[in-house]
């Protein structure tokens, strides 16, 4: 009988900054048992996700494409992914792979599974605190059996909801990370925020009623990793538990960052700064990923497919835009690709260019933020993106944009299509471009987490199965 093909389980952590792990070096203990497991395998510490937020860069993560391989640049993406790409989960079910999403129904880029499982992610004050990651467990450690048991191979897919907002961890993470007063009357950091009309109403449905300290809900978003961490953790020991880790590959990847009270884009994912581009990636594979290497490269999402299907094993006659990191793992060359296509689609039309040394940001619409049309910023000298140079360096933007128009040029070439980030002009679901930042403003809004969640999947009621929902209400008894 021939040896049955490994698994693959590829945990998807939304929203997750990889300077917020202390994995990474962060001064704050979020992720012990993630890095302790990646002991085992191999850490790629630049990995950039171009193409923001959760729609375009799971996309780019399923397919091995850029967004000029996908199509798909926007949050609210207009109708299905096209015909023209396969997704991982297509193409391990044509090898014959048991195939199941856990969190993520009804996104167009989770086309392909055999099998859809949701759990309870979200939340609010009012609500309570959140167990999204025991949720998901209750869901997935059953289908992780289900799925062992079988003859076939599998592909398990688990998208987690910490850390992404609303930052709600139980007891005791929330105040794992704060020893504060986050009701300090004498403290306005949070002003501000509050005082951003687009995004206030949901910040209050989440926030503590009279919250007034920033740092009391970065804390939580660190005491929401930390649990996650310790969530997954069970995950792990139910894959040892099953006796498969000699036999599976895992894959730990997050979509985007977060900003947090960065760039004035509060506590969500949208703004090209570096802090939303660059994402965790761990792969972990006994016996054909060396154990305990740590990878500086700089890397993209579009080559998280390319590399699971080489050490899966799996041949297919896709012609990806990225490209398998296995050899960087063995420590052979690989020619970097160090200057980058940006775009995002979420709260803000933009697109830009990013060398190691520059980063090159332009609003194809007003913003709702009321930034520049025009963004630089020298990544040696600010990394943390905090001064504008674009009226400095005048040459700078010039060259950087030229470089960044013969990337499209030649890329609509080679796909025989327009950039998607000038055809999705109804990005935002209220028609037309924004003519003003005024406009933008007064028009996009975000009231309620129900609100949220509706942006990033439709109703998937009618995909799911009898035996998804009977699913779902056990998770809920737990």
């Amino acid at each position: 009988m021939p040896k049955r093909k490994p698994n693959l389980i590829l945990f998807g952590i939304d929203s997750l900054r990889r300077d917020h792990m202390s994995l990474h070096g962060y001064h704050r203990l979020t992720t012990p048992h993630i890095a302790e497991y990646a002991k085992g395998g191999v850490v790629f510490e630049n990995l950039f996700s171009p193409s923001i937020p959760t729609t375009p860069a799971y996309a780019s993560m399923f397919t091995g494409m850029d967004c000029f391989g996908t199509d798909v640049v926007a949050l609210r993406h207009q109708g299905g992914l096209g015909g023209h790409v396969k997704t991982l989960a297509e193409v391990l079910g044509e090898h014959g792979y048991n195939t199941t999403c856990v969190g993520f129904s009804g996104n167009p880029s989770a086309r392909g599974f055999q099998t859809y499982l949701d759990f309870a992610g979200w939340g609010s004050w009012e609500e309570g605190r959140s167990p999204k990651a025991e949720n998901l467990n209750a869901v997935a450690i059953p289908e992780l059996r289900r799925l062992a048991k079988e003859d076939a191979p599998f592909f398990l897919f688990l998208r987690h909801m910490d850390p992404h907002s609303p930052y709600l961890p139980p007891r005791p993470f929330e105040r794992m990370f704060y020893a504060g007063d986050e009701f300090d009357p004498k403290n306005t950091s949070l002003e501000p925020v509050y005082a951003f009309k687009p995004f206030a109403d949901y910040f209050r449905s989440w926030f503590p009623p009279g919250c007034t300290d920033k740092d009391y809900i970065i804390a939580q978003y660190d005491g929401a990793i930390a649990y996650m961490d310790a969530a997954i953790a069970n995950l792990f020991t139910a894959i040892e538990a099953l006796g498969i880790e000699e036999e599976t590959l895992v894959v730990i990847n997050s979509d985007h960052g977060e900003t947090l009270h960065d760039h004035d884009c509060y506590y969500d994912h949208h703004g090209l700064y570096e802090c939303t581009l660059i994402v965790p990636l761990i792969f972990r594979f006994p016996g054909r990923v060396p154990a305990g290497k740590r990878v500086a490269d700089i890397c993209h999402m579009k080559d998280v497919t390319p590399t699971i299907l080489e050490l899966l094993g799996i041949r297919t006659r896709i012609k990806f835009d990225g490209r398998s990191l296995a050899p960087l793992m063995h420590g052979q060359p690989r020619v970097m690709e160090p200057e980058m296509y940006l775009t995002e689609a979420t709260w803000m039309r933009k697109h830009g260019w990013r060398t190691p040394e520059w980063k090159l940001i332009r609003a194809l619409e007003p913003d709702f933020h009321f930034k520049p049309e025009v963004e630089l910023y020298n990544l040696l000298k600010d990394p943390d993106e905090l001064h504008n140079v674009a009226d400095e360096e005048p040459a700078i933007v010039a060259m950087l944009t030229e470089r960044m128009n013969a990337h499209i040029a030649r890329r609509e070439k080679q796909t025989g299509r327009r950039n998607p980030i000038f055809t999705n002009l109804n990005w935002h679901g209220h028609g037309g471009p924004f003519t003003s930042s005024q406009q933008a403003y007064d028009t996009l809004h975000i009231g309620s987490p129900k609100t949220a969640q509706q942006l990033q999947a439709r109703d998937a009621g009618a995909r799911r199965t009898l035996k998804e929902l009977q699913t779902q209400r056990g998770a809920r008894k737990l």
